[in-house]
């Protein structure tokens, strides 16, 4: 293959995983479907890494502010019991909780998940199930905002965020499905969603981190720059559009697209 051309399908690669990782409609399964229409075998952990990587960078800085709150006053209220800080702190141990189930199975049954499901038929009918999840609560309005949540409520949310390991299955999807199936308003099931993804991300992140300067090697470092740098350009501004069409409560059109997505896979590939 022709550098320029290998160039050229791994800047697209990335531009794939940045737009589908904020979206509902599964980042995993999108990129399989690229990497079979462009003719690339399927690109291993370093790959998902490194681009995972990416859209985390793009996610922390959108939500920067809410990140440093959270830190900041969780460590106050661990210092000073003050009730200010409460709401705070107990935010951040439901993402803890919602981390478990997701940080558990990863670690134990990711490769074997992966490596069973990883097929153009699973990724279809995932896309399937994922939208008919989207049109089930494409109207609800859910009340609970941050201070109104439950432990209970973030092990839903945790445990939808184990099944989004199979591909095809959409993390943010899955998430915020369960998160707005449980009462959240829209903005808390979407913030909630992606405070979620940072600690599962890093994980990875750190649990790879030997395999990465071990993958790009043989050449193929400025291809998985290229990767990198889409992604992360790419996931700023879908995620800037996804939380636009979240605070007009357009879920039903991420539900369509899964349809037809999923009902076209079956019949052509």
């Amino acid at each position: 293959m022709e550098q320029w051309l290998l160039w050229l399908k791994y800047t697209l690669l990335g531009i794939v995983q940045g737009v589908t990782e904020p979206i509902p409609v599964s980042s995993s399964g999108h990129v399989i479907i690229a990497q079979r229409l462009m003719g690339l075998e399927q690109q291993g952990l370093t790959f998902e890494i490194l681009t995972n990587t990416a859209s985390l960078i793009a996610i922390c800085f959108i939500y920067r502010q809410e990140i440093i709150r959270l830190i900041v006053h969780t460590l106050r209220f661990i210092g000073t019991r003050e009730e200010r800080y409460k709401k705070d702190f107990m935010f951040a141990m439901y993402i803890v909780v919602g981390t478990i189930p997701a940080g558990i199975i990863g670690a134990l049954f990711k490769d074997q998940i992966e490596s069973y499901f990883s097929h153009i038929k699973t990724v279809a009918i995932a896309l399937l199930a994922t939208g008919v999840a989207l049109w089930l609560i494409r109207n609800l309005r859910g009340k609970k905002r941050d201070g109104d949540l439950s432990f209970k409520d973030a092990l839903i949310v945790g445990l939808a965020q184990a099944v989004a390991l199979i591909p095809g299955i959409s993390r943010s999807g899955s998430t915020v499905i369960a998160s707005i199936a449980v009462g959240m308003k829209q903005d808390t099931a979407l913030k909630f969603s992606f405070m979620l993804y940072i600690p599962v991300s890093l994980g990875g992140i750190v649990l790879g981190a030997g395999d990465i300067a071990a993958g790009i090697g043989n050449g193929m470092l400025v291809p998985y720059v290229l990767a990198f740098m889409a992604t992360l350009i790419v996931t700023y501004f879908a995620m800037k559009w996804f939380m636009g069409m979240m605070a007009k409560g357009n879920l039903g059109y991420f539900a369509y697209y899964c349809f037809v997505a999923g009902i076209l896979l079956l019949i052509f590939l």
